[in-house]
Order: structure tokens, then C-alpha cells, then sequence
């Protein structure tokens, strides 16, 4: 991992980036994707790159068999600590990379890849990511592989007003040129080393990697263009995410909101 993304993701601010404001959105999304294509508890999950567990711990309360990995080690204590406390503790739970991982062939019925393919900013390490996900799943297993929209800085620029700032504009034309995302100020808001994906580039991966592939569909979708103040409304709330899941598999919209899912059926 590149020194400027351990950096980044050692603030901390991980554990709870997905329970206030508008990460909610995409934590109730994640959620729903998650139930909906991975198999019926008890199965054996490896949550890659799962930071503090915030989707690791919720699937072992729901009766599945949960090994997370993640290469930052606050992420490795805070999943640790958060498990020993639950009345569902993870499997395991340690330091690891998802190209290179210490779990037997044919060994789980699930991977989780909801972070590492957007901090490979090179296409052959998220190929091999995505090939060793292949390696440790069972046949007809599922890798459920989260990316980050090639419009996400674009998205924010306009909506959140930086666009006016010459340093994050150029940003926005890097990312929108290449994919390739860089913050060299390590501006805190403006995120960190990344490869932003169009959503065919990541069907193309999972497809290339060996899988049967459903998606991308997007996670927040028309909704991330929404006021976070609309998420504590219960009315507004209920409407916004009965319009992203009408809407997420849209190609036209797919590029606006923030994070796409995609799963792949090991073959």
C-alpha cells in the first residue's frame, strides 16, 4: 500500500464514516446489495480490505462465518476489538493483502472487495485481486467488488463547491482523463491515492478475472445528489432509496453517484 494511503486511512476516521451523514446512504446500500447476492447464512465470508468491520461484524450477527483482512493495522485493532465485544465475533481477523491471500483454494463461499480494486491504481494488481478471489471461493462462490466512479470528483466539485479551486479542478481533469486520482496536498476531504472506474472497466475486470458477472449497479446513485439532512427525514429517506433502486442499473446514471457494486459468480 502506498505510504500516502496508510497515512490517509490511519486518521482513523473509517470506524465511523459510514454512521453519520450522507456515508449512511451508502452504508444502507452496501447493506442491501450485500443480502441480496451473497449466499444464505452459515457461509464463509473473507471481507478484504474491510477496515473496522463495519460490514463484517453486522454479517456474523446474521449467523455467517466472517475472516476480515485489511493492510492498515488501526483498521486490524479496531475490527479485533469491536469483535471481542460483540456477541458475534468475527472468525479472524488480520493484517493481509487482497493479491496475495493466506486462504486455501476453494475455501469460501464469499469475498468481499468493498476497498482494495480502488487503491490498485494499477489494472494487473486488481487483476490479480480479482483472480485470487477466484482462487480462495468455491465454484458458483461470489465476489461482491466495490469501485469508485470515474465522476465522483466531478460530482464533488460541482456540488460541493470546489470547483473553484484550481488545485482540486485539475484533480477532477486527471481523474476524468485517466482515472487515475491523486491528492499530493493529502487535502483531507479530497480523498487519496485511487483508480476510479468507468462501470464497463469494472464489469471487464471481473469478467476478465473468471466470473459470471451481475452490475455494476450504483450504490447511492441520484441520491448522493441529495441534501444529508433528506437521510433523517423517515418520508424523504423511504423515497430517495426507493429511487436509487429504481434507477441503479441505469447506464446513463451510473456515473453520479460516489461508489458502484458489482458481484461475480466464480465459474
Amino acid at each position: 500500500m502506498e505510504t500516502e494511503i496508510s497515512r490517509y486511512y490511519e486518521r482513523g476516521r473509517e470506524q465511523d464514516r459510514l454512521s453519520a451523514g450522507a456515508g449512511r446512504l451508502e452504508a444502507w446500500r452496501t447493506t442491501e446489495l450485500l443480502h441480496r447476492w451473497l449466499p444464505a447464512p452459515p457461509s464463509t465470508v473473507l471481507d478484504v480490505g474491510g477496515a473496522a468491520g463495519v460490514h463484517a461484524l453486522p454479517l456474523a450477527a446474521r449467523g455467517h462465518v466472517v475472516h476480515l483482512l485489511d493492510p492498515v493495522a488501526l483498521h486490524v485493532e479496531q475490527a479485533r476489538a469491536a469483535g471481542a465485544a460483540s456477541a458475534h465475533p468475527l472468525a479472524s481477523a488480520g493484517p493481509g493483502d487482497a493479491r496475495d491471500l493466506p486462504f486455501a483454494d476453494g475455501s469460501a463461499d464469499a469475498v468481499l472487495l468493498l476497498g482494495p480494486l480502488y487503491h490498485l491504481p494499477e489494472r494487473e494488481d486488481r487483476l490479480r485481486a480479482l483472480r485470487e478471489a477466484h482462487r480462495v471461493l468455491r465454484p458458483g462462490g461470489v465476489v461482491v467488488a466495490a469501485a469508485v466512479s470515474r465522476w465522483a470528483s466531478a460530482v464533488d466539485a460541482v456540488t460541493r463547491g470546489w470547483i473553484a479551486d484550481a488545485e482540486f479542478a485539475a484533480i477532477v481533469d486527471e481523474d476524468l482523463a485517466t482515472g487515475r486520482h491523486r491528492n499530493d496536498g493529502e487535502r483531507e476531504r479530497w480523498f487519496t491515492t485511487a483508480f476510479f472506474h468507468r462501470p464497463e472497466e469494472l464489469a471487464a475486470e471481473l469478467a476478465q478475472a473468471g466470473f459470471a458477472v451481475d452490475g455494476p449497479v450504483a450504490v447511492e446513485g441520484l441520491a448522493g445528489l441529495a441534501p444529508a439532512e433528506l437521510l433523517d427525514d423517515a418520508v424523504g429517506r423511504k423515497r430517495l432509496l426507493e429511487l436509487v433502486r429504481r434507477t441503479e442499473r441505469e447506464p446513463a446514471l451510473l456515473g453520479v453517484g460516489g461508489h458502484l457494486l458489482a458481484a461475480g459468480t466464480a465459474r
